[in-house]
């Protein structure tokens, strides 16, 4: 594909740096490796700003990373009758498009490839669905599903061209992660300390797990960006508020309160630190990528229907680990997502918990290297580009049209 391909991917912010996170990463990867040209319609420019500094919230029409960035009004449909589709249409997590623009999708010559990139799971039924067609009701237009996921049966996994090799070069240069570390106003780890990242939701058992670490026979200092989970820190060090660049001490527990780092360095973020605590979609992918071990805060959804995610990403990815290994991260992951433990009926993070898990960090390492590398071969966007020829040559047959 070339330049002269146009792209179009909308997307709704629902879980503030998700679902734009994912998207934003698809749009560059798109326009840079790619050469399509690509716009993003986005209805929040205030949160797509906390992960790329360079968006400005007041503008409706902006370009960043060779993206063409437009603000997406939900409630002015009518604005997209004058708007030209474009040759592959994206429809990011089933948020509605709008009914002109779908309608002039329709007059299109040459249809346009349209897909709806679906939520990310391990649950055994996405490889039934991915690339299921869904004709339009009223239109000559097909939507297909395409899912991200772990498995070759599935769409893979979101992968820059050079990610791995850049974490390899960062991971094993002390200098690239001394500068990091300044950037942070920290210095390089002391020998016996752990550094964690902690990036998740309200989670009523952070107390439990800071006051284990607090009484942990190893120094921890855990990085906490601003954000959701600030006044819960606070309540726990009994502070009325804290800020960006605060330090908090109790125990063998430090607590930094970090900025919150635009999307490109919170890879290094993710690759210098030794354990990861990440949350949603998108830093969940990430720290896989880092290939440092990770504790996953899955997006809560009614009626615990997450739950059945969590088992089903730790079923696979448990695969390959030792049996007592695999005990200590489903426990510690389970109860940090207010989930008993098998069966059990208390939910509680316990110092025992915590330190069944830290013994087996040299099995959790060497496990998260491999598994990233064994995610590597099952690219999101090359299997994305690939279906949209086959769709465009299908439905396309005898129309000149610049996809295939």
């Amino acid at each position: 594909m070339n330049k002269s391909i146009s792209c179009d991917i909308f997307c709704t912010v629902i879980d503030n740096f998700g679902d734009i996170g994912v998207c934003w990463r698809l749009a560059r990867q798109l326009a840079h490796e790619h050469h399509l040209s690509v716009r993003l319609w986005v209805d929040d420019l205030s949160s797509f700003s906390r992960i790329n500094p360079d968006i400005d919230q007041d503008q409706s029409l902006q370009h960043s990373n060779g993206v063409e960035i437009r603000r997406w009004l939900l409630s002015e449909d009518s604005l997209f009758a004058f708007v030209e589709p474009a040759q592959l249409v994206i429809e990011a997590y089933a948020c509605e498009l709008p009914k002109s623009y779908v309608t002039k999708m329709a007059t299109q010559v040459c249809k346009p490839v349209w897909i709806n990139m679906e939520y990310l799971s391990a649950e055994d039924w996405v490889a039934g669905c991915h690339c299921l067609p869904s004709p339009h009701p009223s239109f000559p237009l097909v939507k297909y599903f395409f899912f991200q996921g772990f498995t070759q049966e599935t769409g893979g996994l979101l992968l820059e061209r050079d990610l791995l090799a850049r974490r390899d070069a960062f991971q094993k240069e002390l200098h690239c992660q001394s500068v990091f570390w300044k950037t942070l106003g920290l210095p390089m780890r002391k020998p016996d300390e752990i550094r964690i990242s902690m990036f998740c939701y309200e989670n009523i058992f952070l107390p439990e797990l800071f006051s284990t670490w607090a009484q942990s026979h190893t120094p921890v200092l855990c990085l906490v960006p601003e954000g959701r989970i600030l006044p819960q820190v606070a309540v726990f060090f009994r502070r009325e508020s804290i800020a960006t660049g605060d330090v908090l001490q109790q125990g063998k527990l430090q607590v930094h309160v970090i900025p919150f780092v635009a999307q490109e360095k919170y890879d290094e973020l993710l690759w210098a630190c030794d354990i990861n605590f990440v949350r949603g979609e998108d830093s969940f992918v990430r720290a896989q990528w880092a290939g440092k071990p990770f504790v996953w805060h899955i997006y809560p959804q009614k009626d615990n229907v997450h739950y059945k995610k969590l088992s089903a990403f730790m079923k696979l990815y448990c695969a390959e680990l030792q049996g007592e290994a695999t005990q200590a991260l489903q426990c510690l992951w389970e109860r940090w997502n207010g989930k008993s433990h098998r069966g059990e009926e208390t939910q509680t993070i316990s110092i025992h918990t915590w330190s069944v898990y830290f013994s087996f960090m040299e099995a959790f390492q060497q496990h998260a290297r491999e598994w990233s590398m064994q995610l590597s071969g099952n690219n999101f966007v090359l299997n994305l580009l690939n279906f949209v020829r086959k769709i465009d040559k299908m439905q396309n047959l005898g129309c000149k049209s610049d996809l295939r």
